[in-house]
């Protein structure tokens, strides 16, 4: 005798069971399980990004910020905070949010490096607003026996947010935090790190990063950030400082990676800005767009040749093609064909 299954029934029974597991079930170890209409409806209880610097960084994102030594990562940084903290926007670049606090975690300057940017030969002081709170480390303060130096600045991170209440970060810079960021296996805990804070306390992280040394011939890429595959990988977007080989004293901004808009700053569209110095405050000024081959070096044809011939030397070491273009600063791509010319 062949046993009849209730279809209807077994349906029903999973439909039931399917939705006590999204109501009662959602957390399952590392996971959350939700359906689609789930997930949206939840997302439609959230506020929507605001800019924070144009569509470079929104609300909500941690964000990194990376240029080569010297080029005013801090500079460009410091002006954001100074921007947030009074809700006015900057000259030239959008700003949605509302005014408030900002903390901006300062391991580059001493307190009299910072007074002399914003001064004219120590006098004529920036006015700034007391939403802008700066953290420098306590030279007296103690470290834990059972904690290392990594560990307790993060708690202590996350003890100033408590503290203030604010919802805006900017860190000055993420060697500080993480003394070798530019390997992979440092970097990682360290953005799982910051990822972890921003969702806890909801939380908009601006992190500046140096740049390895580059050509100045190529344009600006993810390639560029130390510990780039890692760091790049975790963060919600990123843009860059670049120099023009042209002019020194021009900079421009290039969107590296978005995802609350399109990417709009391009190697066709760049930012260009100068540094200057009104009324005792050192800042970026906004000049216009451009593109970003024409601030870039021109080699010349002897410039081709012997990188040509550095290839061939190095392959002839047995070196590898990823070792190589490390070495040159160019793409393994590209010295494979250099190879195959010659």
């Amino acid at each position: 005798m062949e046993t009849q299954f209730d279809l209807k029934g077994f349906d029903k029974s999973n439909e039931t069971l399917l939705k006590q597991s999204n109501e009662d079930n959602e957390n399952v170890g590392l996971f959350t399980l939700r359906t689609a209409n789930k997930t949206i409806e939840n997302a439609m209880n959230r506020e929507i990004p605001k800019m924070l610097f144009s569509e470079l960084w929104f609300e909500n994102e941690l964000c990194i910020l990376f240029a080569d030594t010297n080029l005013g990562k801090s500079i460009l940084a410091v002006q954001i905070g100074d921007s947030i903290s009074k809700g006015n926007a900057i000259r030239g670049f959008k700003l949605e949010a509302l005014k408030q606090t900002i903390l901006y975690f300062d391991f580059e300057l001493s307190d009299k490096q910072f007074e002399n940017r914003y001064s004219t030969e120590y006098k004529n002081h920036y006015k700034w607003n007391d939403n802008f709170i700066r953290v420098d480390i306590n030279p007296d303060a103690n470290i834990p026996e059972n904690q290392s130096f990594e560990d307790y600045l993060i708690q202590s991170i996350e003890k100033s947010i408590i503290k203030t209440g604010s919802k805006i970060l900017i860190i000055d810079n993420l060697t500080y935090l993480k003394t070798e960021t530019e390997k992979a296996k440092d970097a990682l805990p360290l953005m799982k790190q910051l990822k972890a804070l921003k969702s806890k306390y909801n939380l908009s992280i601006l992190a500046l990063a140096h740049t390895p040394k580059r050509d100045s011939a190529k344009p600006l890429t993810k390639n560029d950030l130390q510990g780039s595959k890692m760091l790049i990988n975790f963060c919600d977007s990123s843009f860059a400082i670049g120099e023009s080989f042209n002019d020194k004293s021009l900079r421009y901004l290039k969107q590296i990676k978005q995802r609350n808009t399109e990417h709009l700053y391009d190697a066709e569209n760049i930012i260009l800005c100068e540094i200057n110095k009104p009324n005792s405050f050192l800042q970026f000024e906004f000049i216009g767009f451009g593109n970003e081959f024409e601030h870039l070096k021109q080699l010349t044809e002897n410039d081709k040749e012997n990188i040509k011939q550095k290839i061939f030397a190095l392959h002839k070491q047995g070196r590898s093609l990823r070792d190589i273009a490390s070495e040159l600063g160019t793409y393994p791509m590209k010295v494979s064909r250099i190879l195959d010319e010659l």
